[in-house]
C-alpha cells in the first residue's frame, strides 16, 4: 500500500499519517487526529485546550506481509464547562476508527468478530495465526460474545422446542422466527415460566409451533391465549408408530405361545443372541421384583428407592411393558435390503457372489454381513415355519409393512402374530388412519378417528390426542409446522461439540443467531 492509499484510508476515520516504518515482520505507522478539538463524554460540550498528549497503540489488518501497529499522538482536554464534574477528559477516536478502549481497528475487529463467529475460539486462533493477526482464542470468543445481534423486529410465528445442555440432566429452550427461518433466542431452561416470560415480553405473536410437551402447551396458553398453537407433525408421526410398539409388545406373551417357544431354543441361537439371551433373563428377574411389589401395593417411588432402577424403567414394567430376550439393532444392510430381494429372487443366493455387487454399487460393509444375510434368508425359505419368534420392533415393522413387500417367512410370521393377537389388526388400522388424516390434510375426520381410537389398544394416543386437540387440528391445517425448528438442533449440536466445554448458553446464543452486518 503506497503512501497516498495509507493517508486517503486514514483520513477517512479522521487521523492523518505522520511516518510510516517498515521492521522484521512489522507495519509501524505513525499517526494524530485531524479535529482540533474534541467533545467531553460527560457533557458533550467541545473544547480545544490541550492539556497533555499520550500515546495509544491499535492493531490494524495486516500489509505487505506484514503486521501493522497504529501509534496514534492522542490528546487529554480541559472540559471548558465549570459545572461537569469530569475537569479532563481524553479524545475519542471515530468509530469508524476504533472503539472507546478498544486495542484493534474497527475493521480489523470486525474480521475478528467474523472469523470467532464462523470458527469458534481454537480453529479460529489457528486461521488468524496464519492471517496475521494476533488474536487468542479467547479474544474470539470475547468477540462473539460482545457484539450478539439483537434482532428489533416483532415475530408473529414462532417455533418452540428444547435442546439437551446435557443430555438427561440439563435442557434448554429455542425459539425460531418461522417467516424470516433465523433463532431469535435460547434459553436457559424448558420451564414454562421461563418461556411465559418471553412470550409476555414479546407482544403480536399470532402462531406458535411446538412440540407435544405439556408445559410449552400450558405456558404459550396462559401469555399468549389469543395465539393459535400447532403441534408438530413429525412427532405426531413418531407417536402414533411408538403407540403401536408399545401395543406389539403388551400382546408378545401371547405372540410367544402362538410360536410354541416360551424360551428360545439355545441350539439356534449365534453368540451375540446368547449374550443378549443371558442379559434378557438378567432383565426378566428385576421385573418380576417390581410386578411383585406393585402387586403388594407399593408405589412406583419406594419401588424406585427398594430396587435402584430408574423410574422410567418402574413406570413401564408397572403398565404392563415387558423386555424382550433380543434387542434389533440398526445394520448396514437396511438401506440395500430392496437390492438384495432383488438380485435374491433373480438367482443370485450366495453370500460370496452378493458382496462384490453390492461393493461395486456402494455397500460399505464386509463379506460377512452379507454372508449372515445370504445364510438366514435360506434357512427361512427351507423351513416350512419361522426358526423363532421376532423382536417387537421388528414384528411391529412387520405388521406395518405392505404385504406385497414381505418374504415368504415374513408374511408366515405376520399370519402367526394376527391369529395370536387380533388386536394388533385394529390397532394397525387406527395407527394407518391417523397418519393418513395428517398426510392427506383430512382435519375433518379427526373426531370420528378419535371416537374409534379411544377404545383401541392405542387408546393412550388417543387420550394425548384429546387433550391437545385444538393444536393437533391446527397441524392438520396449517402450513407451518415445527420442522424448520427441528433443523436447527444439528446447527446447535455442531457447535457445542466444536467448542467442547467453553458452549455456555450465551456464547451459543451469539454464534447460532444471525451474524450482524
Amino acid at each position: 500500500m503506497s503512501l497516498s492509499n495509507w493517508e486517503r484510508a486514514f483520513g477517512l476515520v479522521g487521523l492523518r499519517v505522520e511516518k510510516i516504518a517498515f521492521e522484521e515482520g512489522l507495519a509501524l505507522v505513525k499517526a494524530s487526529p485531524i479535529a482540533a478539538s474534541a467533545a467531553c463524554p460527560l457533557c458533550g460540550k467541545r473544547s480545544s485546550q490541550v492539556r497533555s498528549r499520550y500515546q495509544s497503540c491499535l492493531a490494524d489488518l495486516p500489509a505487505h506481509g506484514r503486521r501493522v501497529r497504529i501509534f496514534v499522538a492522542a490528546r487529554r482536554f480541559r472540559c471548558r464547562d465549570q459545572d461537569c464534574r469530569r475537569r479532563i477528559f481524553a479524545e475519542r477516536l471515530s468509530p469508524d476508527a476504533a472503539r472507546v478502549w478498544g486495542r484493534r481497528t474497527t475493521r480489523l475487529d470486525g474480521i475478528v468478530h467474523h472469523i470467532g463467529f464462523a470458527l469458534g475460539g481454537r480453529p479460529g486462533q489457528a486461521i488468524t495465526r496464519r492471517l496475521l493477526l494476533p488474536v487468542s482464542k479467547d479474544t474470539l470468543l470475547r468477540t462473539v460474545r460482545r457484539r450478539v445481534p439483537v434482532s428489533l423486529a416483532r415475530p408473529r410465528v414462532i417455533g418452540v422446542d428444547d435442546w439437551a445442555l446435557r443430555k438427561g440432566h440439563r435442557y434448554g429452550t429455542r425459539i425460531c422466527d418461522l417467516e424470516r427461518r433465523m433463532v431469535i433466542d435460547l434459553l436457559p431452561d424448558r420451564e414454562p415460566a421461563t418461556l411465559k416470560r418471553w412470550l409476555a415480553d414479546h407482544p403480536g405473536i399470532e402462531i406458535i409451533a411446538r412440540d407435544r410437551g405439556g408445559g410449552y402447551a400450558k405456558a404459550a396458553a396462559q401469555a399468549c391465549p389469543d395465539a393459535e398453537q400447532v403441534a408438530d407433525r413429525w412427532h405426531l408421526m413418531e407417536n402414533s408408530s411408538a403407540a403401536f410398539l408399545m401395543a406389539v409388545k403388551r400382546w408378545m406373551r401371547s405372540i410367544r405361545a402362538a410360536f410354541g417357544q416360551a424360551m428360545p431354543d439355545q441350539a439356534t441361537l449365534t453368540t451375540a443372541e446368547r449374550l443378549q439371551h443371558e442379559g434378557w433373563k438378567r432383565r426378566k428377574a428385576e421385573e418380576d421384583t417390581i410386578r411383585v411389589l406393585n402387586a403388594e401395593g407399593i408405589g412406583i417411588k419406594e419401588i424406585v428407592r427398594r430396587t435402584g432402577r430408574s423410574r422410567k424403567l418402574v413406570r413401564e414394567v408397572v403398565r404392563g411393558g415387558h423386555t424382550d430376550p433380543f434387542r434389533p439393532r440398526a445394520s448396514s444392510l437396511e438401506p440395500w435390503l430392496d437390492r438384495l430381494q432383488t438380485e435374491w429372487e433373480a438367482g443370485c443366493q450366495n453370500g460370496a457372489e452378493l458382496w462384490p455387487r453390492l461393493r461395486a454399487a456402494g455397500f460399505p460393509g464386509s463379506l460377512r454381513v452379507v454372508a449372515e444375510w445370504a445364510t438366514r434368508r435360506r434357512r427361512d425359505d427351507r423351513d416350512a415355519s419361522p426358526s423363532r419368534y421376532p423382536a417387537p420392533r421388528t414384528l411391529a415393522r412387520l405388521l406395518s409393512s405392505a404385504r406385497g413387500k414381505l418374504t415368504r417367512n415374513e408374511s408366515i410370521i405376520v399370519a402367526i402374530a394376527e391369529r395370536a393377537a387380533p388386536v394388533l389388526v385394529t390397532a394397525r388400522g387406527i395407527v394407518d388412519d391417523s397418519q393418513d388424516l395428517i398426510r392427506k390434510h383430512q382435519a375433518e375426520g379427526l373426531a370420528a378417528w378419535l371416537e374409534r381410537a379411544l377404545s383401541s389398544p392405542v387408546a393412550s394416543f388417543a387420550k394425548g390426542i384429546e387433550a391437545d386437540y385444538a393444536a393437533v387440528t391446527a397441524a392438520i391445517t396449517s402450513p407451518w409446522s415445527n420442522g424448520q425448528t427441528e433443523g436447527t438442533i444439528c446447527r446447535l449440536e455442531s457447535l457445542k461439540r466444536q467448542m467442547y466445554g467453553r458452549a455456555n448458553i450465551d456464547l451459543l446464543r451469539a454464534r447460532l443467531m444471525p451474524i450482524a452486518a
